[in-house]
């Protein structure tokens, strides 16, 4: 299972890379093995501003829909087109182009209550 240590991690399995006050989110390595092959990713909120926790998207595998959730607040200022026509990205390559989000965070602060990678695999049983 792969869980880059340089980035952090919510328990609804987002992983989230801070650039500055920027967050580019995905799910992660876990999250798209328990999905299965995934066959489309709706994610229509570019340009609002949400809070933690607020549903930010959805994605669908074969054989369910799963929620995806904002792990910071802020605004989503760029979705990954490339999912439209490649929903396999996330499946393929989870932590690159499988990214979904980029948000400019109103809260910076709130990164500092996601989880490290060494909690992340502690939750998830690594």
């Amino acid at each position: 299972m792969n869980i880059p240590a340089d980035l952090k991690y919510t328990k609804e399995h987002e992983w989230v890379k801070i650039e500055g006050d920027t967050a580019t989110v995905g799910i992660t390595d876990f999250a798209q093995s328990e999905l299965g092959d995934i066959v489309y990713v709706e994610i229509e909120t570019e340009g609002e501003t949400l809070d933690a926790d607020e549903v930010f998207g959805t994605v669908e595998a074969v054989k369910t829909v799963s929620d995806l959730y904002m792990p910071v607040s802020g605004e989503v200022v760029e979705v990954n087109e490339a999912l439209e026509d490649e929903p396999e990205a996330v499946n393929q390559d989870p932590y690159g182009k499988g990214w979904m989000i980029k948000v400019k965070m109103t809260n910076p602060e709130e990164a500092e209550n996601l989880l490290t990678a060494d909690q992340y695999k502690e939750l998830i049983g690594q």
